[in-house]
């Protein structure tokens, strides 16, 4: 659970072995190297996102999400306000986003993150396989820098703009 001092969250999730998946944890990890001794920073990184995050989002002030969009051109990078929504429709399909972890944080522990955002890479590929497409390694600086800019911005508690 995240104590109460911590000021951005930052939740990443994807899969390893499906290629450009993959690009979240390595993104978490990366925060977690970059923000090393800054108590005020928590990483969190997750094959998927499931229900029992909302917890850990109810008692942060603000949430970085982070995950890659098979709906984006490759390598692609965009951080984008996240709000809430009804949690219901994506515990049925065991697909939870983060608009429903905002919402199970409000509906369970009536709490939310003054500011939330969503940083997203286009993947180029979902293939099996360990390695980033060409579009998505070329990205990775640009996804590290929005990725500090984003949480920057989020401690003083404003959603970073594109």
């Amino acid at each position: 659970m995240t104590s109460l001092h911590i000021r951005c969250l930052i939740l990443a999730c994807g899969n390893t072995l499906r290629s450009d998946d993959g690009i979240g944890p390595w993104l978490a990890d990366w925060a977690k190297d970059r923000f090393q001794g800054d108590r005020t920073i928590e990483v969190i990184r997750r094959h998927q996102w499931t229900p029992e995050l909302a917890e850990d989002i109810a008692h942060a002030a603000s949430v970085l999400f982070i995950d890659c969009s098979a709906a984006s051109p490759p390598g692609s990078v965009s951080v984008i306000a996240v709000e809430a929504s009804s949690s219901t429709n994506a515990l049925a399909t065991h697909h939870i986003g983060a608009p429903e972890l905002l919402g199970l944080a409000r509906d369970l522990y009536h709490s939310l993150p003054r500011a939330a955002v969503l940083l997203t890479v286009g993947a180029g590929s979902l293939e099996l396989g360990e390695r980033f497409s060409q579009p998505v390694l070329d990205a990775t600086p640009l996804a590290c820098a929005k990725l500090e800019e984003a949480v920057s911005q989020l401690i003083v508690h404003r959603a970073p703009r594109d």
